[in-house]
């Protein structure tokens, strides 16, 4: 013991005296002075080397090891780099600049030299925050810190408790640590907090995320120089001088650590979250906010509570679907459409110009039975139902994640907080640049990459208007027609349908791979003061962006396509040049079953490949990273070394998470009234996402620095807005995509025979147009017709309309029926936003934000804080006037209360 006191002395005073001459160093360019910093540099070297190898001696040393070499100091934070010959001295300066600046602060630094490493050229630079640091700016960032065990009674009792035993997890991972009374920490009043352990007392994602905080600050100049924008880690970073900076994980994800008095929270993660087999059981929240911090653990509450109200909806999206099903033989339309004696006689017109013949309506007999699947009577009920989950979806929310912010000490955390954690590119960089001319810059760089999309899709629709010519000629005489089973299914309008929304999907990823980096470059040319702000103003472009990227094709499909085609004779086309493309037209039981394909193919793609990018690229890079290392005993491979080998989940890591969930969000909301089975999908997605999202952060990326949060921030914004737009799009589907008005209006209006049915449906919403008529650029070209088709005996067709037929005194104008259906149709959508906007705010404004018991015990606590606090201080005022008005009184001497501290270079603009 007496050696190793020994030892630490010596260490800390050449550490010392490396500090004092750096700072003599750097006021001067004596030569003299940078003879004495080499060698102070040599000397902290020896004592280094003496420490580690008189003092450990012989005794077995593991690498896999969170402490410095003397096994008493933890690493907090690590940092990397590789000498190069191009650019090397610039970069040694640069680092011995700010190694030395970190020093001054009151870090303690330890180097791994580049022989100890695996690959024998990377160095390694551990960094220890010693209690004094962590103390200091524990106070300046308002840090709150437990002062004594919190003793309100809860009452946790539910009724039937035991029916959730299967899907709970053991206490000690659930409950990780105590419930405290916590206040601001105060560094003069280090004595009213539980500081009997101080190597504890601050857990180790407080120390990772206090660290960070100064290394994003020191700087990496000399006084001399004068350029005050050359600090921070990330510049470093960026500019080559590092190659990387990270916290380190506790243990390996598949052992304890070996260290009996260090927790291996990374091993319980792994265990009881982060492995598939666990997707059943609940998710160990307060671990994870305590190993990952506030904000990372709020995105998976969220996400934990968005699956577990997905199953509703997913258990009624079923049930409708289920209905559809069961109705099939009630479906009198399709059975007309199917049958000879009805769809057999009608000869429908031509759907493209020149290629494209006469067909028989029963050809779309199998589209007709698909579109009754999901355009019925209960997608009608399952787009209110909808309306209404998603605002107790969000009304639920708020009330959990108040929950939250009072258990995870989070009530009293404002945005104005954040004020005290500045952007480093603020503090250095926000006088130099007009910030309108920024935001100008910005909004017309967002808009150009809009218009840029709209482009693109108007190209889609295009191509969808060019090849369904091509693909009627293809597929007449195709041998996939003889096919039994998959035959009847291929129709032109299946063919283009399923190639377009590929292409689309493919023009989708790589934009969206093109548009991330052009968002991050404007955000940061913006300069946002506070990293909240930096991230708003990032989650407002790129959601814009995504926004248009996936949801316009399928407005395109739902709002647009089969609207403006106008009749036979007459009919539109796109850029309004008759020699053009022909606007396309719907199949005779609507449209809504090719929005549901849509739907399908783009959400499906996005998710299948969101799985794949977030999941096996990470392995296989980390595989290949690290496939020599994997055969080194653990002593020799470092703790350092294993997660340098990891990919690093960067500051977005967590913002693309939210996004990817928000996008998905989006189409079970706003299309889900062509699609009900679209929120079991996305049940299924979010059960094997919530695993695989804790799988790759547990296993495959280096441990992010902490950061903490009290809500998701903007997305919840974006969400409520989702929910607003999601009423209105699902009731223009159900009027205008779907076929479910025209059908009310004919079943209680026009029915022939007064009776509530829907006979003669099909030959009611037919118009009759006169083959002679036709123009002759709308005519099929010789041969496209089929070959039982007569032009002496078919003297006219049909098509999608309410028109008056040839031979009226109004011809080819809209019959009365047309403006009754139209008239229903804005009627339903008026009283279906009505009545589900109603519904909403009637629930939004009967379920309070904060639960009342929520509110009753942060009303209690802080009394009893503000309780503690004065007690404090008068029992402190009493100590102080016993000592001053007697000599024989027995208090505790001040100076045992306040011991003296070193003083260290405080590195925040906001003191």
């Amino acid at each position: 013991m007496h050696v190793l006191r020994v030892s630490l002395t010596l260490l800390r005073y050449s550490r010392s005296i490396q500090v004092s001459f750096f700072a003599l160093e750097t006021s001067t360019k004596s030569s003299v002075f940078r003879t004495l910093w080499t060698i102070a540099v040599t000397y902290c070297n020896a004592i280094n080397t003496f420490w580690f190898y008189t003092v450990i001696g012989k005794q077995q040393y593991s690498k896999d090891s969170v402490f410095f070499r003397d096994g008493v100091r933890r690493i907090d934070f690590v940092l990397s780099y590789v000498v190069d010959e191009k650019d090397g001295e610039r970069k040694q300066e640069r680092r011995k600049v700010y190694e030395a600046n970190l020093m001054k602060v009151g870090l303690q630094l330890e180097t791994e030299d580049k022989s100890e490493s695996e690959d024998g050229k990377t160095f390694f630079v551990k960094i220890h925050a010693p209690w004094e640091v962590l103390a200091t700016y524990a106070d300046v960032l308002k840090i709150k810190a437990p002062f004594k065990v919190n003793d309100i009674p809860e009452n946790r009792a539910m009724p039937m408790n035991w029916l959730s035993t299967p899907f709970r997890l053991p206490e000690h991972v659930m409950q990780p640590e105590p419930d405290y009374f916590t206040a601001p920490f105060n560094k003069s009043k280090s004595d009213f907090f539980l500081t009997d352990d101080k190597d504890t007392f601050f857990p180790t994602s407080t120390r990772n995320r206090i660290v960070y905080y100064i290394l994003s600050r020191c700087s990496y100049y000399r006084d001399e120089c004068g350029e005050k924008d050359k600090k921070g880690i990330k510049r470093l970073l960026n500019n080559g001088s590092y190659t990387s900076a990270f916290p380190l994980h506790d243990c390996r994800y598949w052992v304890k650590s070996k260290d009996v008095n260090r927790e291996s929270e990374r091993y319980n993660l792994y265990k009881y979250w982060a492995r598939f087999l666990c997707f059943f059981k609940e998710q160990p929240l307060n671990l994870i906010r305590k190993y990952y911090g506030e904000k990372i653990g709020i995105y998976f509450a969220w996400l934990g509570f968005y699956t577990e109200m997905l199953l509703f909806a997913a258990v009624v999206g079923t049930i409708c679907f289920i209905y559809g099903f069961l109705t099939y033989d009630d479906n009198q339309w399709s059975k007309e459409i199917c049958s000879e004696a009805v769809g057999g006689n009608i000869v429908m017109c031509p759907l493209c110009d020149k290629k494209c013949g006469y067909w028989k309506l029963n050809t779309t007999c199998n589209s007709s039975w698909q579109s009754h699947l999901f355009d019925n009577v209960g997608t009608v009920f399952f787009a209110i139902f909808m309306g209404i989950w998603v605002t107790l979806f969000l009304e639920f929310w708020k009330r959990r994640q108040a929950r939250l912010e009072y258990e995870w000490d989070l009530v009293d955390f404002e945005e104005e907080q954040q004020q005290l954690q500045l952007r480093p590119e603020y503090e250095t960089k926000c006088t130099n640049r007009n910030k309108f001319a920024r935001i100008c810059l910005s909004g017309a760089t967002v808009l150009f990459w809009i218009s840029l999309i709209i482009a693109c899709i108007i190209g889609v629709i295009a191509y969808r208007l060019a090849v369904y010519a091509a693909f009627a000629g293809i597929i007449k005489d195709s041998p996939t027609n003889k096919l039994q089973v998959v035959g009847p299914y291929i129709t032109p309008q299946l063919a283009t349908s399923v190639t377009a929304s590929c292409i689309n999907f493919v023009i989708i990823m790589i934009l969206n791979l093109m548009y991330e980096r052009v968002a991050i470059w404007i955000t940061d040319m913006e300069i946002p003061k506070t990293h909240l702000e930096y991230e708003n103003k990032l989650t407002v472009k790129m959601f814009l962006f995504q926004f248009v990227n996936y949801y316009s094709s399928c407005f395109y499909v739902a709002f647009f396509k089969g609207k403006f085609v106008g009749y036979p004779g007459d009919y539109a086309y796109m850029f309004g040049t008759k020699k053009g493309l022909r606007n396309e037209e719907c199949d005779p039981g609507g449209c809504l079953i090719e929005l549901t394909t849509q739907l399908v193919i783009v959400m499906t793609g996005k998710q299948v490949w969101g799985n794949i990018q977030e999941a096996l690229v990470p392995w296989l890079m980390n595989w290949w990273g690290s496939r020599k290392a994997r055969s080194h005993p653990e002593s020799l491979y470092s703790r350092w070394e294993q997660d340098h080998d990891l990919q690093g989940f960067g500051q977005l890591g967590l913002f693309y998470e939210y996004l990817e969930m928000v996008i998905q969000f989006g189409f079970i909301t706003l299309f889900v009234a062509s699609f009900p089975l679209a929120p079991l999908l996305a049940l299924i997605n979010n059960i094997i996402e919530v695993r695989v999202d804790a799988w790759k952060l547990t296993t495959q990326f280096r441990r992010p620095v902490a950061a903490k949060a009290h809500s998701i921030g903007a997305w919840e914004e974006i969400l409520s807005g989702i929910a607003i737009l999601s009423v209105v799009t699902n009731a223009f589907i159900v009027a205008f995509t779907s076929d479910m008005i025209p059908r009310l209006v004919y079943m209680y209006a026009y029915q022939p025979e007064g009776e509530m049915n829907m006979k003669g449906y099909i030959n009611n919403s037919l118009s009759v147009f006169n083959i002679s008529d036709f123009q002759p650029h709308n005519k099929p070209d010789d041969g496209e017709n089929p070959p039982w088709f007569n032009s002496s005996i078919t003297t006219t067709c049909r098509y999608r309309d309410f028109r008056y037929p040839p031979g009226h005194e109004r011809q080819y104008t809209h019959t009365m029926q047309f403006w009754h259906i139209l008239a229903a149709k804005l009627a339903f959508i008026i009283i279906m936003e009505h009545v589900v906007f109603s519904v909403k705010f009637f629930v939004a404004w009967m379920i309070p934000d904060v639960p009342s018991d929520v509110r009753a015990r942060v009303k209690r606590e802080r009394y009893l804080v503000q309780e503690y606090l004065h007690n404090y201080e008068v029992e402190k005022l009493k100590t102080q006037l016993c000592q001053n008005s007697s000599n024989e009184c027995t208090c505790i001497p001040a100076a045992a209360v306040y011991p003296s501290l070193s003083k260290h270079e405080v590195l925040s603009e906001c003191l």
